[in-house]
């Protein structure tokens, strides 16, 4: 962050000091919402949370060297605080006033899946031309959005946001604190369809981020998918320049001859209104193709030649944890955790991974294991889309099929077993612990394991403890 007087902080957040000593030493450090992360010169945000209260930390952070507490009342002799109406709310206005003050382009994204796995790819290809500021993992909402921005200096190049929405309005409130001059919507899927209602609903949510860039001649610029109808569509809320990418034949940014690599590596030829390039990716799976085409198209509208471009996306690994993070064990048995989240369209695509994963494996007679379970925020479509994807799972010929949890896994397994499944190849167990000790008596060497499912179940633990199981654990590959 920037340094900041506490007086400018008062003003930017409307807040009113207390016990601040004389003289008030300046914010130099970063902004945080752990106490255990304060440094020298920091801004400690007391935030509440679902378990504890920032408030009853400040006093830690302070103690660690914090210059001042962001809260909702005064802490206390000893504790230096700016007092606000909402904690959340002041971190917003401190962002907008950091982005302005510095004028930092701002490039921000949405979609129903692949956001985190894009904005990877978008920074590790922004980092070519400079110094750029990017979302953490996923922090993509009110709180992560803010944090993010305050990391920005007086040296970065670029912004680049990652912007989540749990209802109309999210994503228009997120772009009044970063405006971004480019904009970019991955897809419209079947993510949040329980709080959303339709996929009509999600696409008038996550188009507001077009609707907010500025007009073509300011330099606004819409980057959309040309491959998805409904965000193809909103060509027409933007005022600002479009630029298409995908494989249909309209796309500006096009992806020629795909195909997947014996090891599962999507590769494809990369044409741009510039120039054209081969590309073989070190991620995982086909539907990575579409997440690299839009990093592309915001590297070509930063002026990085094809070549470039290619040669980046060649070599870029993922940066979030959990996101096919592929390990292979010295006993020849490879887990890919994928449990960071999970809905339909993700899912669809990991399990397609899987069956392209395991096609080399094959070859030395090795299985494929799907581990999953549920998939939240589905609402009424629930039941059909968990017992889609247990079809699905028999349709691609996955090996063995672990469902684990309570009702949505029985649907899983319901629906491998309606499709065809029979006997040991779709099995249905509890949770994680039973899942590794299930799995721990029968993989062998030349398995493939992904491990899937939303975030709230916790299945990471599953590929963690499998990961680790055998020593002298291979390379975390695509790192």
């Amino acid at each position: 962050m920037i340094p900041l007087p506490v007086a400018e902080l008062v003003t930017v957040v409307r807040g009113t000091p207390h016990d601040i000593p004389e003289p008030p030493p300046p914010v130099t450090g970063p902004v945080v919402i752990d106490s255990r992360e304060a440094v020298p010169g920091a801004l400690f945000a007391a935030l509440p949370g679902e378990r504890v209260d920032g408030h009853d930390f400040a006093g830690r952070a302070v103690a660690a060297g914090a210059a001042v507490v962001l809260a909702t009342r005064p802490l206390g002799a000893g504790v230096p605080t700016v007092v606000v109406d909402d904690v959340t709310e002041a971190l917003g206005a401190l962002a907008q006033h950091t982005v302005r003050r510095l004028g930092t382009p701002v490039i921000a994204l949405t979609g129903s899946s692949g956001k985190t796995s894009t904005k990877d790819l978008t920074a590790q290809l922004l980092e070519r031309v400079g110094p750029t500021v990017y979302t953490a993992e996923s922090f993509n909402n009110e709180i992560g959005l803010p944090l993010t921005a305050l990391r920005v200096t007086g040296e970065t190049r670029h912004l680049l946001l990652e912007m989540g929405a749990r209802g109309i309005g999210h994503i228009r409130y997120l772009t009044t604190l970063a405006p971004p001059t480019i904009g970019m919507v991955l897809n419209v899927g079947t993510a949040h369809l329980g709080e959303f209602g339709s996929r009509e609903a999600i696409a008038e949510a996550k188009g507001e981020i077009v609707e907010t860039l500025p007009p073509a001649g300011e330099g606004g610029v819409a980057i959309l998918n040309a491959d998805d109808p409904l965000v193809r569509a909103m060509s027409a809320r933007s005022r600002a320049r479009v630029l298409f990418f995908g494989e249909a034949e309209e796309a500006d940014i096009r992806a020629e001859d795909v195909h997947l690599t014996p090891q599962g590596r999507p590769a494809f030829r990369l044409s741009t209104p510039t120039g054209c390039a081969d590309v073989t990716m070190r991620l995982y799976g086909e539907h990575h193709v579409s997440n690299a085409l839009a990093a592309a198209a915001v590297a070509h509208e930063v002026g990085m030649s094809a070549e470039e471009i290619a040669q980046t996306l060649s070599a870029a690994g993922p940066l979030s944890k959990w996101r096919m993070e592929v390990t292979e064990r010295a006993d020849g048995v490879t887990i890919v955790n994928d449990a960071y989240n999970a809905n339909p369209d993700s899912m669809r695509a990991a399990l397609r991974a899987l069956a392209a994963m395991g096609g080399a494996a094959g070859a030395e007679g090795g299985r494929t294991w799907a581990v999953l379970g549920a998939m939240a925020e589905l609402g009424d479509d629930a039941l059909a889309e968990h017992d889609a994807v247990g079809r699905l799972a028999v349709r691609l010929n996955v090996s063995k099929l672990v469902s684990v949890g309570g009702q949505e896994a029985a649907w899983l397994d319901m629906g491998a077993k309606n499709e065809g499944s029979w006997g040991e190849e779709s099995v249905h167990v509890s949770d994680a612990s039973a899942a590794v000790e299930l799995l721990r008596g029968q993989l062998r060497p030349g398995d493939v394991v992904l491990v899937k499912a939303s975030r709230s179940v916790g299945l990471e633990q599953v590929a963690i403890a499998l990961a680790g199981d055998v020593d002298g654990v291979g390379e975390v590959a695509a790192r």
